[in-house]
């Protein structure tokens, strides 16, 4: 199990907000992190009120929706490992693994475990085809993807409690998906959906690795094919409450520039999966702006003035509700390289959940991190690595 020798937390008063708010974006074998987070967010008592993921993030969401508070860390960790497999150090003891792990043998073992899962899958997750899609019939749901998720149903049902999910009083939990006929993005959200295992699944329908899911006659891939996080949908489109909202990325927007094809592909994939998050957080820290300006010069309209359609459109539009946006993003090493979306090696994972944990630990620690946001826009933005 990963271990947390350093920055240990302890339960804390719930921060001065009416709605807590967890963010996963989607990356395959990097969501580890984001369980890290979780843990040590579980570990502060700072339990979400609403979680909304995309992709691998709507896999770890519905785990934490779908069981009951004192069980979600453990559930996570039995996903976590079952979709892992001991890489080649373990054969050698983790001496080596340590020594390893600055060193370009790492990558090369990196690559050598990416190459594993593109070939054979990874248990109750996917499977490769056989035969191929090319040599399956046209129009049938093989020929379209390389891998079949089947299994992933059974790893839902299995992990995720989905009368839980469905509740009247549940934690809110929304997934993002794209309809593939219409190329809309939409939301299946357990306030206006009955939530099923191909909720889940249609969110991770990455293709051409994934087949797209099926739900009520119409067909979804993954939601990250339009915007990898679902910060949008929570910000702009939730009920307006003091919210402070945690964002787990798994792709940094910066970074170096490449010297080699391999970091080209590499530095690509990562501007690709994190180029909206910074366009939606500059979109909604304008909207905001506007509607703190409009609630403040409402107050000046004479009583007499306000009984007419342009005041009580202002006014439905204007408030003074303030967010708390905490970053939590992923930086991986130089050894990860562009496979490491795909590299399920259990060293790897363990790596992973150590960091979320680690970055979640580091950032409640800071006393900035999560106070309440002074300024005319009514947003605070906290990123721990803007302190190192």
């Amino acid at each position: 199990m990963p271990s947390h020798p350093q920055h240990k937390l302890v339960p804390m008063p719930r921060p001065p907000f009416e709605n807590i708010v967890l963010l996963l974006q989607g990356g395959g074998a990097l969501g580890a992190y984001q369980a890290g987070v979780y843990e040590a967010l579980t570990e502060a008592a700072l339990q979400p009120d609403w979680v909304a993921g995309i992709s691998i993030g709507a896999i770890n969401a519905a785990i934490i929706a779908g069981n009951a508070p004192e069980k979600r860390v453990d559930r996570l960790k039995e996903f976590w490992y079952g979709v892992t497999a001991p890489s080649t150090w373990d054969v050698f003891g983790d001496p080596l693994a340590r020594y390893a792990r600055g060193t370009d043998a790492r990558l090369l073992v990196n690559q050598l475990s990416a190459a594993s899962t593109a070939m054979t899958g990874v248990p109750g997750f996917f499977a490769p085809r056989f035969p191929s899609p090319w040599a399956q019939p046209r129009g049938s749901m093989e020929a379209t993807s390389y891998y079949d998720t089947s299994a992933l149903r059974s790893t839902l049902e299995r992990l995720v409690d989905f009368d839980r999910v469905n509740s009247t009083d549940a934690m809110r939990f929304s997934v993002g998906a794209v309809n593939v006929r219409s190329g809309n993005f939409v939301y299946f959200d357990n306030r206006h959906h009955p939530i099923l295992p191909e909720h889940v699944m249609a969110s991770g329908s990455l293709p051409p690795g994934f087949p797209a899911t099926e739900i009520e006659g119409e067909h979804y891939w993954d939601g990250g094919l339009v915007s990898n996080t679902p910060l949008q949908w929570v910000l702009q489109y939730g009920p307006r409450r003091d919210t402070l909202a945690f964002e787990v990325d798994l792709w940094s927007a910066h970074g170096d520039f490449p010297e080699s094809m391999a970091e080209v592909a590499t530095r690509q994939k990562e501007i690709l999966y994190s180029s909206r998050t910074r366009e939606n957080v500059d979109r909604f820290k304008h909207a905001q702006r506007l509607r703190h300006a409009t609630a403040k010069l409402l107050e000046t309209v004479p009583s007499d003035q306000r009984q007419t359609p342009e005041y009580a459109y202002l006014a439905d539009f204007g408030d003074s509700k303030i967010y708390s946006l905490v970053h939590l993003i992923y930086h991986a090493r130089h050894y990860e390289g562009d496979s490491k979306d795909y590299e399920f090696s259990r060293l790897s994972m363990e790596e992973h959940w150590r960091a979320g944990y680690s970055d979640t630990a580091r950032t409640l620690h800071h006393p900035s991190s999560l106070a309440r946001p002074k300024g005319m826009d009514g947003l605070a933005l906290f990123d721990i690595h803007d302190y190192d």
